[in-house]
C-alpha cells in the first residue's frame, strides 16, 4: 500500500509537470519562468556580482539559445566527445599542482595563476536547477564552468571593465540573453575613461573574434592543458588582445 501511494504520487507529479529531471531541478511553468527572469534580471542589473540571480536569469531566458548550443556540440567531434563524458571543471578534478608545474604561457599554467591572481574558484559556479531538459541543463553547467577559461583566452580580469569584455564576446557566441544584458547593461557603472577604452578598442575586438572564433563550447580544455594560450587562440580564430 505504501509503494501504492509512492507511485500514485509520482504519477501526480508527472501530470502537473513536475517531474524532476535531475538532481537539484525545481520544474517551472513558462509564467512562473517569466516571474524570476524579471526579478533576477532586476537583481543582477543592480548587483552584477549577485551570482545566484546572474543564473537563475541565464537558465530562465536560455530556451532558444541553449539547443542551438546543443546542436553545435553534437555536430563537433570534439563537442560530441565532451556531450558523451560529461567532464566537470571542480577542485576535486583538476589536479592544481599539476597545473602549476606546467610552462609558463600553457593554457593550464595561465588558468591557474587567473584562479590565483582573481582569487577565484571554479567550486562557485552554481549548479542549474530551472532548466527543463537534462542535457542541455549540463551545456549551460558547461558554459558556466569554462567562463573563467574564456577569461584565460581573453587576457581579461573579473573587474567590471574585464568581464563587460567578455561578456561582449559570450554574447556573440552563444546568443544567451543573459550575456546580450550583461554586455548592454554592465558599461553603466565604469568611468568615462573606460568607457572610452572598451568602445574604441575592447568591444570591437570582442565582437570580432566571438564572429570569427568556432563554438568555445567544442574544446575539451582537460585535455588541452599543455598547449600554450597563443596557439589554443589561433585555432578558435580569437584574435590577440589589444
Amino acid at each position: 500500500g505504501r509503494a501504492g501511494r509512492g507511485g500514485e504520487k509520482v504519477e501526480e507529479e508527472e501530470e502537473e509537470g513536475w517531474h524532476k529531471l535531475y538532481p537539484g531541478h525545481i520544474p517551472t511553468s513558462p509564467l512562473q519562468k517569466a516571474l524570476l527572469a524579471a526579478g533576477s534580471a532586476v537583481m543582477a542589473l543592480y548587483d552584477p556580482y549577485r551570482h545566484d540571480m546572474v543564473a537563475v536569469l541565464g537558465e530562465t531566458t536560455s530556451c532558444l539559445a541553449l539547443p542551438n548550443l546543443r546542436d553545435k556540440m553534437k555536430n563537433h567531434p570534439e563537442g560530441y566527445h565532451i556531450l558523451q563524458e560529461r567532464p566537470r571543471i571542480r577542485l576535486s578534478t583538476l589536479d592544481i599542482a599539476r597545473l602549476q608545474g606546467l610552462p609558463d604561457g600553457s593554457l593550464g599554467r595561465e588558468y591557474v595563476r587567473f584562479l590565483e591572481d582573481n582569487k577565484v574558484s571554479p567550486d562557485t559556479r552554481m549548479p542549474p536547477k530551472f532548466v527543463d531538459d537534462e542535457e542541455l541543463a549540463y551545456v549551460i553547467q558547461r558554459y558556466r564552468e569554462v567562463h573563467d577559461l574564456l577569461h584565460t583566452l581573453l587576457g581579461m580580469p573579473t573587474n567590471m571593465l574585464g568581464e563587460v569584455v567578455v561578456k561582449w564576446f559570450e554574447a556573440v557566441q552563444t546568443g544567451l540573453p543573459m550575456c546580450v544584458l550583461g554586455a548592454v547593461f554592465g558599461p553603466v557603472r565604469l568611468s568615462t575613461r573606460k568607457l572610452q577604452v572598451l568602445a574604441t578598442e575592447l568591444v570591437p575586438w570582442a565582437i570580432r573574434s566571438g564572429l570569427n572564433a568556432s563554438c568555445v563550447l567544442n574544446i575539451y580544455y582537460e585535455q588541452r592543458w599543455e598547449q600554450p594560450v597563443e596557439s589554443l587562440r589561433e585555432e578558435l580564430g580569437i584574435f590577440p588582445p589589444p
